[in-house]
């Protein structure tokens, strides 16, 4: 005799078998209606027509000043000497002082230490004690 099968005749492995698929089935349709669910909760509104004018409007107002910014000249850091040029001029710039590669390293380091320095901290204040 099969150790599936009983005494009547019935199998109960086929029965436990229906059963694994049934809770199986059952999970997967759980996770199918959470998916649906958070879809539906983390969806933003459609845009509405006076939405996407001002935001249109305001993206180009960002790409005329992003243009303004990459074509004009102006300072970035008027204390430390940092200005912003064009970019055409910059690479004019470059080629010019880089004729003498020597010469403009020693300048592109000065220039890196004066826009990125620290000044130090003030000495300590003597104790009361001394």
């Amino acid at each position: 005799m099969n150790s599936c099968e009983s005494e009547n005749g019935n199998n109960k492995c086929c029965r436990s078998g229906v059963a694994y698929v049934i809770a199986v089935l059952g999970a997967l349709l759980i996770v199918a209606v959470l998916v649906f669910a958070m879809r539906h909760y983390t969806q933003p509104p459609p845009l509405g027509q006076a939405r996407a004018i001002e935001r249109a409007q305001k993206l180009g107002e960002l790409r005329a000043d992003e243009t303004t910014a990459l074509l004009s000249v102006g300072w970035i850091d008027q204390a430390k000497g940092i200005v912003r040029l064009p970019i055409e001029a910059a690479v004019q710039i470059t080629l010019r002082e880089w004729q003498n590669p020597a010469a403009a390293r020693s300048n592109l380091i000065a220039r890196v230490e004066k826009a990125t320095y620290v000044p130090p901290p003030p000495p300590p204040k003597p104790s009361a004690f001394e």
